[in-house]
């Protein structure tokens, strides 16, 4: 059957209205920061804004992540690639398509020289190499663009880089840490198997906050990739 004819799963419903949740908070919260927050007349207000845009920059990447995986609109491939092409535009500028190729080849060699997204040495070391896997000329002339583009809407402003590029780079490390490093780090605690990767047993509230279950549920992830983000810890109580 055409993709644009299939029916719609209580499965695909509940992706497509979640990752749109994501997707219009963030783009709501960087409106409302940009446009009409008087940073030096509300602190607190424009603090609780950087939080709240560098955690919802970390669910458009995990959007996107998931759509890579098919996970956001199950059987809808080309509904899929839409979504997951905007997170990344959004978060940071980035391809769609170099992310997908770098993204399948972490999954057939987690953990080796073969996987673009492990790295030797420290934590710091680590996260320098991940920036300069992804962070390419591309994003350098998205992210310039839209910044001249809003100076010359805006003029001279320091809130569009304080509401979008601090917290692309804060999420960034967010993901770095909670998605890559502590996964997948080698250390005195062995893997459980072949995919090099360990959940790292957070509680529910912090997996969801600290990297939308991707860190608390890691292994599961690798174990089934197609399954989104929001049902990961329930697919660990049901192989429990």
């Amino acid at each position: 059957m055409p993709e644009a004819f299939r029916r719609p799963g209580a499965g695909t419903l509940a992706g497509l209205a979640l990752s749109v949740g994501v997707i219009g908070a963030w783009l709501a919260l960087h409106a409302l920061a940009v446009w009409r927050l008087d940073a030096a007349a509300a602190p607190g207000l424009a603090l609780l804004c950087l939080v709240g845009l560098t955690w919802l920059s970390v669910g458009l990447f995990i959007v996107a992540h998931d759509a890579m995986h098919g996970a956001v609109a199950p059987g809808h491939p080309r509904l899929n690639r839409a979504i997951g092409s905007l997170s990344l535009l959004l978060y940071a500028g980035f391809s769609w398509r170099k992310l997908i190729v770098k993204h399948m080849a972490h999954h057939r060699h987690a953990g080796t020289d073969d996987d673009p997204d492990f790295g030797r040495g420290g934590p710091v070391t680590w996260y320098a190499q991940f920036v300069r896997t992804y962070f390419g000329w591309r994003e350098f002339w998205v992210l310039g663009g839209a910044t001249i583009l809003y100076a010359l809407i805006l003029g001279p402003r320091w809130a569009y880089v304080a509401f979008w590029a601090v917290p692309s780079i804060l999420a960034s490390m967010q993901l770095f840490v909670f998605g890559t490093w502590l996964p997948h780090r080698p250390g005195q605690d062995a893997f459980p198997d072949r995919h090099n990767a360990r959940s790292t047993r957070l509680s529910d509230p912090l997996s969801l906050l600290t990297c939308f279950h991707f860190g608390g549920y890691h292994h599961e992830h690798h174990l089934h990739p197609s399954v989104p983000w929001w049902r990961l810890p329930s697919t660990r109580r049901r192989r429990a």
